[in-house]
């Protein structure tokens, strides 16, 4: 309850206030965390620290580092998947939503989610458990892909060669490849990553309104 006192009337108010939740401080110092320090550096003390809890209840909400990295995980993917799938389903140009999917790309990097996920992806190689979990995770964008493929099939004919499944894995793969070069540091004058990206969005333009365009854009930023 919440007692306030207006005018020397004294009034109860029926709200009831609740500390923020330990496990969401813990995931939030976590993500801060782990965007300071990156996956191999991250410290479960500090995490802690940083969230104002003992270490032991870090311990009782995720059991280990690795369960606190895969529970944040999760809950980033799957808010950006949630966003994606939002997008995909607005009545508009398949083209256009591409086009908002690459605005996508760079807001993640911005924000440090996809060097987290790259780091993740690049843990699994030689964490079975991990690797399962992230896996688990990605098939959810691939899952989606293949959706829109389905839906641009229907409405437009065959994807060429492709099936819709294999148009998704295309995609797919485009997108995280991509991650994964320019987290390493390519810029536009040795590989025309961001470029390439948004060129697919040019065919997919054509092969919506059934006529050629100038498939030139403006110098890559």
């Amino acid at each position: 309850m919440i007692h306030i006192w207006v005018g020397g009337d004294h009034i109860v108010a029926d709200v009831a206030i609740r500390p923020t939740d330990t496990r969401t401080l813990i995931l939030d110092a976590a993500r801060s965390r782990l965007l300071a320090d990156g996956y191999g550096g991250l410290s479960t003390r500090k995490v802690a620290d940083e969230a104002g809890v003992p270490l032991s209840q870090l311990h009782y909400h995720f059991g280990s580092k690795q369960g606190l990295i895969l529970a944040l995980l999760e809950e980033e993917n799957q808010r950006r998947l949630a966003r994606q799938h939002r997008m995909y389903a607005e009545d508009a140009p398949l083209w256009q939503r591409y086009e908002r999917a690459c605005d996508f790309l760079e807001d993640d990097l911005d924000s440090g989610y996809v060097r987290v996920l790259q780091e993740m992806i690049a843990a699994g190689w030689s964490n079975q458990e991990l690797g399962n979990a992230v896996r688990e995770l990605l098939n959810g964008w691939f899952a989606l892909l293949a959706d829109v493929a389905r839906e641009t099939e229907h409405r437009h004919g065959p994807l060429g060669p492709f099936t819709a499944e294999e148009a998704a894995t295309l995609i797919g793969s485009a997108f995280f490849g991509s991650e994964a070069l320019l987290l390493l540091g390519f810029d536009r004058e040795q590989l025309p990553i961001r470029a390439s990206l948004r060129r697919i969005g040019v065919m997919i333009r054509q092969l919506e309104e059934g006529r050629t365009h100038d498939a030139r854009l403006p110098t890559e930023s």
